[in-house]
């Protein structure tokens, strides 16, 4: 990565730059996202108005029921995209769905940047900020994937976790099932009514983690619902990007 610059001058502008060829430059996060069909509203991980920033997706293609089981055969076209990722000059790499967990370690093995595939990688540092008998309510696309092998690859403990599944609603069906007509505002009411109830049953909720990739348009609603802090793949994101293009700051004292 030390061929990597920041021009934040006139003067890093004019100097001389010698970088590997790359046909593209500027992004400094790679996505690699499945090829699904159904609506993807700003604030997904797939949709590029989402970010402040440029990103660079690569498109694998299987069966999502794959990826939530973690089948060995997907691995070596994950480990491919995150090598055109890296290839290609990004600083990191995210995966665009929860369970992209399954292939964290072998990723991360595989090429020299920062490799965060999962929302979930989030659960250990949001553990750390809640009390000991607190937990993160883990809102999941298929919860009978959602298992403590799965959470252990991202170095979480399932114990620190309440498994909400909202796979089920009729609502999420488009996402699930790849459909091409999403009624919004009815997934919006269904989420928040689920964040609801399960924090009226359950006062040992500290926060909210959302592991699906087509959950961060619905963080807002669900926070102004419950006041309780609410992650998901882009308060990951952000946190990468700023980690890997630092920049200056500016003001006075």
């Amino acid at each position: 990565m030390s061929w990597q610059g920041i021009l934040q001058t006139t003067g890093d502008i004019y100097k001389t730059h010698a970088v590997p060829a790359t046909y593209t430059a500027g992004h400094p996060i790679g996505i690699i996202a499945v090829d699904l069909v159904y609506p993807k509203l700003p604030g997904n991980v797939a949709n590029a108005t989402t970010y402040d920033f440029p990103v660079l997706y690569k498109k694998v293609s299987f069966d999502i029921e794959l990826l939530f089981a973690g089948a060995p055969e997907i691995e070596a076209q994950i480990v491919a995209a995150a090598k055109e990722l890296e290839a290609e000059g990004v600083r990191a790499i995210i995966g665009a769905c929860g369970y992209f967990a399954h292939f964290q370690n072998q990723v991360a093995e595989s090429v020299n940047v920062p490799v965060f595939l999962s929302s979930l990688c989030q659960i250990p540092i949001i553990k750390l900020g809640l009390k000991t008998s607190q937990k993160i309510a883990v809102f999941a696309a298929s919860k009978e994937n959602l298992t403590d092998v799965l959470l252990n690859k991202v170095g979480a403990d399932i114990n620190d976790c309440l498994i909400q599944d909202i796979g089920n609603l009729e609502s999420f069906a488009p996402i699930r099932w790849g459909k091409t007509k999403l009624d919004n505002d009815r997934l919006t009411m269904d989420l928040v009514e689920v964040a609801k109830k399960l924090i009226s049953e359950r006062s040992d909720i500290g926060a909210i983690l959302l592991e699906c990739s087509d959950l961060p348009p619905y963080a807002s609603d669900i926070q102004r619902a419950t006041g309780l802090p609410v992650f998901d793949f882009i308060t990951l994101i952000n946190w990468v990007e700023q980690a890997v293009v630092q920049k200056r700051y500016f003001g006075y004292f």
